[in-house]
């Protein structure tokens, strides 16, 4: 059984007009006014049980996500910042000692400059032998470093 279409111009959805009709002018409510309701609103359903998990979950990740990079910032900023010049120096560079010479702190420096104490005329890693000096010509004096994972031996040469 088919359902013939509903005439042109009219809605076949349109609720049948209820009371008085309207004076002429006036405004026409095509609709009943929907009845009053009694009671409070309905709150919404609580969050499943899933997602809280799922948000606690990614806080977590989240936080132990921010740890590490702090953490990797502290030591990894720590370690370069700590880095002597011993460490980092080449053969040929300039050295001056801004400690003592029972405590030395050196620091390169511009050969050319007037701070210029040593010159590097050897440079051995990973090890703590300073007798390797000995073999070096022109070393006059040796610096030796150790620990802080990097041991270094500078076999130098008096520049004043």
């Amino acid at each position: 059984m088919t359902v013939p279409p509903p005439a042109q111009g009219q809605n076949p959805y349109a609720q049948a007009p209820t009371g008085q009709p309207a004076a002429p002018g006036a405004p026409q409510q095509p609709y009943a006014p929907f009845p009053q309701q009694q009671g409070a609103p309905v709150p919404p359903p609580p969050p499943s049980v899933g997602k809280r998990a799922g948000k606690k979950a990614l806080r977590i990740v989240g936080l132990i996500v921010v740890a590490v990079i702090i953490a990797i910032i502290k030591f990894g900023a720590g370690w370069f910042l700590t880095r002597d010049d011993a460490e980092t120096t080449s053969v040929g560079s300039c050295m001056h000692n801004d400690g003592s010479y029972s405590k030395p702190d050196l620091q390169d420096v511009d050969c050319s400059s007037s701070g210029a104490q040593y010159k590097v005329v050897q440079k051995f890693d990973n090890s703590t032998d300073e007798s390797q000096c000995k073999t070096v010509t022109d070393s006059t004096i040796y610096y030796v470093q150790s620990g802080g994972g990097h041991d270094v031996v500078l076999c130098l040469k008096e520049t004043k």
